[in-house]
């Protein structure tokens, strides 16, 4: 896992949903297909409102569905980021889109999980609102390491929370590559 990530940011509010994320509609497309999989990018964020889908300013659609890539790599979101149903789908179709990392206030724990367990990248989270700091577009260092974010175009920064024993999991790059480097399952051959 890399330990600093330089990016253009996108900005959420509060309470967005899986549904928000990748909406049902889309759930035949298969997670076990490469070809197919991919498709999900191009579907990330599909769900949130055209007013609310980068803000400050809103109508700022996060992938392009044509390259399924987002020219963002980090999310910074408001509470409860990842709420609803406890479908993986939704850190694949960020991960799909290019995701490095997503920054907000607070997740619902299952998908918390669902992006450490799958190595999809670091959910973490903040101990205050940034939402106000960033605007969908600035560049941001997110320092792992420090547990910090910098916002460049701004020129500000704020202290992350440290992910605790999650932590050990991130580095590894999920949880299935925590238990094959700790001997609890075998290595791949």
């Amino acid at each position: 896992m890399e330990q600093a990530i330089t990016a253009r940011v996108y900005v959420l509010g509060d309470d967005v949903d899986t549904d928000q994320i990748i909406p049902a509609r889309h759930l035949a497309i298969s997670l076990d297909d490469a070809a197919e999989r991919a498709r999900y990018g191009g579907l990330a964020l599909s769900g949130v409102p055209l007013e609310k889908a980068g803000l400050p300013g809103g109508n700022r659609p996060f992938s392009d569905t044509i390259s399924s890539r987002s020219p963002y790599a980090i999310i910074v979101a408001g509470k409860n980021f990842g709420c609803g149903s406890s479908r993986e789908h939704a850190p694949v179709a960020l991960a799909e889109a290019g995701l490095r990392a997503v920054v907000a206030r607070s997740y619902a724990r299952i998908f918390y999980r669902n992006a450490i367990d799958g190595g999809y990248f670091p959910p973490l989270e903040s101990e205050e609102d940034l939402t106000g700091w960033f605007a969908t577009g600035d560049e941001a260092v997110l320092d792992l390491g420090a547990a910090a974010l910098r916002n460049i175009t701004k020129n500000r920064e704020c202290a992350l929370r440290e992910p605790g024993a999650a932590g050990e999991i991130i580095r590894a790059g999920g949880l299935f590559e925590y238990a094959r480097g700790r001997g609890l399952v075998e290595k791949r051959r």
